[in-house]
């Protein structure tokens, strides 16, 4: 395995290369969801790169930048017996400059939801992801499920700005006890964990609600933040798979979204229908 943290390095070095990439791209800590990206990108590409970097740009004043969690001698083993190829790992003085060119999210879609309470991340998201994509140009790229909204608008970018990869969704990979994986699990104490088991559970109840053709998402939404009472609810909503405001659950296009705050962590977790 190849690490190269020179941006420049990295794109000369995947130019001479005539063969089809998949990139996952990645802040670390690699748990069990980033390994299953990894084992999709492997499995339907000559040569996987990942990278690793934890994006200053998409942490707002008073987040959790300095103190998320870092495993770097664990990532590097990681993607060296998931058989990566290429491990990109770049400092934000590599990536970023003084005076720079920015793309912002749109002023819909990027600022709902999450966008609502993290005011400019998703625009933080999308300037790393298009730095990322155009260094490595990979025929194709990976991304998680779990955040399904930053998913939408990688693609949405994608589209609008006629880049050439495919962006390919990957389901959500759960614990044992059904909490989504995720690198911020680690700051949950074991009572917390246990308050934040509430969000699969509001999931399923939402599940079985629609499994009996209840599809009111008024309906929907009490059940399920019934259930999550007394967490710190950020939102529990049911849109369609543009992120637009619905009345009734529509199968095949819709996404039940959760997020909330458990302790001082932020967590995220959905399921599509």
């Amino acid at each position: 395995m190849k690490i190269i943290s020179d941006p420049l390095a990295l794109q000369q070095d995947l130019k001479e290369i005539d063969k089809t990439v998949g990139f996952v791209p990645t802040m670390g800590a690699l748990h069990e969801g980033h390994i299953t990206l990894i084992k999709r990108a492997r499995e339907e590409n000559e040569i996987v790169v990942v990278s690793v970097f934890v994006n200053p740009t998409q942490f707002l004043a008073g987040e959790d930048l300095d103190k998320y969690p870092k495993k770097d001698d664990a990532d590097k083993k990681i993607c060296e017996l998931a058989g990566v190829d290429i491990l990109f790992f770049p400092t934000a003085e590599d990536m970023y400059s003084k005076d720079e060119v920015k793309i912002c999210a749109p002023n819909v879609r990027g600022y709902v939801l999450e966008g609502a309470t993290r005011p400019g991340h998703f625009s933080g998201v999308l300037r790393v992801v298009m730095k990322l994509l155009n260094i490595v140009s990979p025929t194709r790229a990976y991304f998680g499920k779990k955040d399904a909204q930053q998913l939408h608008l990688i693609t949405l970018m994608v589209k609008q700005f006629f880049m050439s990869v495919a962006i390919v969704p990957v389901d959500i990979v759960r614990d044992s006890d059904g909490l989504a994986l995720s690198s911020r699990n680690v700051y949950l104490s074991k009572a917390q964990r246990e308050e934040a088991l509430k969000i699969p559970k509001s999931l399923y109840a939402a599940s079985k609600l629609i499994s009996k053709n209840i599809l009111d998402t008024a309906k929907i939404k009490e059940e399920m933040y019934a259930i999550l009472a007394p967490l710190e609810i950020e939102y529990a909503e049911v849109l369609n798979r543009d992120f637009e405001m619905i009345q009734k659950v529509e199968i095949g296009n819709t996404i039940i979204l959760v997020e909330v705050i458990v302790g001082e962590t932020r967590l995220l977790d959905n399921i599509w229908f």
